[in-house]
C-alpha cells in the first residue's frame, strides 16, 4: 500500500521535474548558442 503511494508520488515528481527543467534547458541552450556565436564559436 505505502509502496504504491510512494511509486505514484515518485512518478509525479519525476514528471514535474522534467516539465520544470525543460524550459530552463531550452533558455540555457538559446542563451548559450547566442553568446557562443557572438564570441566567434570559441569554447
Amino acid at each position: 500500500m505505502f509502496r504504491a503511494i510512494a511509486d505514484v508520488l515518485r512518478q509525479i515528481g519525476g514528471a514535474l521535474a522534467t516539465v520544470v527543467t525543460l524550459p530552463f534547458r531550452a533558455v540555457a541552450r538559446l542563451f548559450g548558442g547566442a553568446s557562443g556565436s557572438a564570441r566567434g564559436h570559441r569554447a
